[in-house]
């Protein structure tokens, strides 16, 4: 089992900053799933800053969330993102 969210920071360009309770640090780009059913409603940046942690994953109020094993695998380590950010 990978690790759970424990506390989570909204990004501009549609980017969670990810704390696991292991203590990694990553980012998960969401922006691929903004043209998708549910998600659709996150493109309103207002509602998409609106994400908070529950029972280790990231949720939204209307329901939205995202398979906390999805937010850890298929995102990239904090420390990559910055050095490529400074690119």
């Amino acid at each position: 089992m990978n690790p759970r969210v424990s506390t989570v920071r909204p990004m501009p360009d549609y980017k969670l900053e990810l704390v696991f309770d292991d203590g990694d640090r990553r980012i998960y780009d969401c922006s691929h799933l903004l043209e998708f059913g549910v998600f659709r409603e996150l493109r309103e940046i207002s509602y998409f800053k609106q994400a908070r942690v529950l029972d280790g994953t990231v949720v939204w109020p209307h329901e939205q969330d995202i398979c906390p094993d999805t937010l850890y695998l298929d995102s990239s380590p904090l420390d990559t993102y910055l050095r490529g950010s400074n690119d």
